[in-house]
């Protein structure tokens, strides 16, 4: 009896996931027979949607509709929820570490493979600024979004309660770094929804609160085009949130955000999206980046020089040979780093790699971009598709039209498309559950210890 082909997927976002599902179905027989196996290795045992976490930040989804279980999705896949951390492809073996080995203290795992599919996704990009790393929020995560939502409830209840009124404009002052998708909808939001609960608050209002935008570049939402670009600004502007083009976070020491063109906000709420960057896992792996540190990929998603080696989404530089432009240092352009190309790269990167398996020949990947939408809060958004512009609520409905056929499994389909429903007949809920962060909270309290330290 040969022994099976051993094919390990690293990472279980949109490009690992969507491979696993492919690559179950196309080895349906091979996998039955023993003669092929999947490993699948991520951090988490789901994969999350992004795209819904400011409306889970928001409560009009449930942060459980925003994840997909892989157990559920992949169940001819051996699961292993674990970092990876390095990959020596020359010995075909990648070194995992799992909450058993972490916690038995036996060292990481050894795990053999035959066929590699890296596809661990980004981190966020962060950079040097005073402060950050105490005071900043990031917004990548279902947890983060929660975390957020809850604690900008909390700010509101602190202002609600506080005599200090230095307290008080810190705790309803929120800042924003980054005016892309993650930065421009978690505001957006949050605000709509921050405004909606002020109603209930006996000695707020929502002009009480102010909301700050920072970006470095001179436009925000770049993939909808700068027409759509400035409409989102205007919007957001008409709505007493400040925009600030051209300028960047010298510091946040103290929560006080420091602008670099003078001014100067305490705030008790930074949140970080500016931007991503390669996972750590790609420059231990040994294999071949390009200059911004990402897998150097041919345009079938194979990796460069690297046999047995394949990559697609924020992690891979895939060529796009759709356009015949240039990079801005004269090279092949690249497959925007987005979930409309991870999707699709997944489908074609599972089947190259069962043709590889047969020796059949390869499949370019060739998909042009379709166009972006973004949402601005509830009935608001903007969207440039197939060349067309919209705004205002029929982009907002494009968007979550789009969201809804994207997201995976129908049984996620069905339960966000209910929440919508039943949200659009029912008020919003406001309620915070900050509490959910540190569940042990009252019980260490009640037998003798101290309570936890809240931001």
């Amino acid at each position: 009896m040969t022994n099976p082909v051993r094919i390990l997927v690293v990472g279980g976002g949109y490009v690992g996931m969507y491979t696993g599902l492919h690559l179950q179905r196309k080895l349906k027989r091979q996998l039955a027979a023993g003669e092929a196996e999947i490993t699948v290795v991520t951090p988490d045992p789901y994969m999350t949607y992004q795209p819904f976490l400011p409306e889970a930040a928001a409560g009009s989804i449930s942060p459980r509709h925003v994840v997909v279980p892989l157990r559920r999705v992949l169940p001819h896949c051996r699961l292993i929820v674990g970092q990876a951390d390095a990959i020596d492809h020359a010995k075909r073996t990648a070194t995992v570490t799992t909450l058993a080995t972490a916690e038995e203290g036996t060292g990481p795992l050894q795990l053999p493979y035959d066929e590699l599919v890296l596809a661990p996704g980004s981190v966020s990009r962060t950079l040097p600024v005073p402060g950050l790393a105490d005071h900043g929020i990031g917004f990548k995560t279902v947890e983060e979004a929660i975390g957020l939502r809850n604690h900008v409830i909390e700010q509101m209840d602190i202002a609600s309660s506080t005599r200090d009124p230095a307290v008080r404009d810190a705790a309803l002052t929120f800042v924003f770094v980054g005016g892309g998708y993650a930065g421009v909808e978690a505001l957006g939001e949050l605000e709509d929804m921050a405004r909606y609960a002020s109603r209930y608050y006996h000695n707020l209002k929502a002009d009480d609160l102010k909301w700050i935008l920072v970006e470095a570049s001179d436009r925000i939402l770049p993939e909808v085009g700068e027409e759509m670009g400035q409409y989102a600004i205007r919007e957001l502007r008409g709505r007493n949130i400040d925009v600030r083009l051209n300028t960047r976070l010298a510091s946040c020491e103290n929560r006080v955000a420091v602008l670099d063109d003078g001014a100067r906000f305490p705030t008790r709420t930074l949140v970080w999206t500016a931007g991503v960057k390669p996972h750590p896992i790609l420059a231990a792996s040994s294999l071949p980046l390009n200059a911004r540190g990402r897998l150097a990929c041919t345009a079938q998603l194979a990796v460069a020089g690297a046999p047995h080696a394949w990559a697609a989404g924020d992690a891979a530089a895939v060529p796009d040979v759709t356009t015949t432009a240039k990079g801005p240092d004269g090279s092949p352009a690249e497959c925007a780093p987005n979930a409309q190309h991870a999707v699709r790269q997944a489908k074609v990167l599972a089947g190259n790699l069962v043709a590889s398996l047969n020796g059949q020949p390869l499949t370019d990947y060739r998909h042009q971009h379709a166009g972006s939408v973004a949402s601005l809060g509830l009935h608001k958004g903007v969207a440039h598709v197939y060349g067309r512009k919209l705004k205002g609520f029929p982009a907002w409905a494009m968007h979550r039209a789009y969201h809804l056929s994207r997201v995976p499994t129908f049984n996620r389909k069905a339960r966000v498309l209910a929440e919508w429903t039943l949200s659009g007949l029912f008020k919003r809920e406001i309620v915070s559950l900050g509490s959910l962060e540190h569940p042990r909270a009252e019980f260490e309290l009640a037998a003798g210890g101290e309570p936890p330290v809240r931001r």
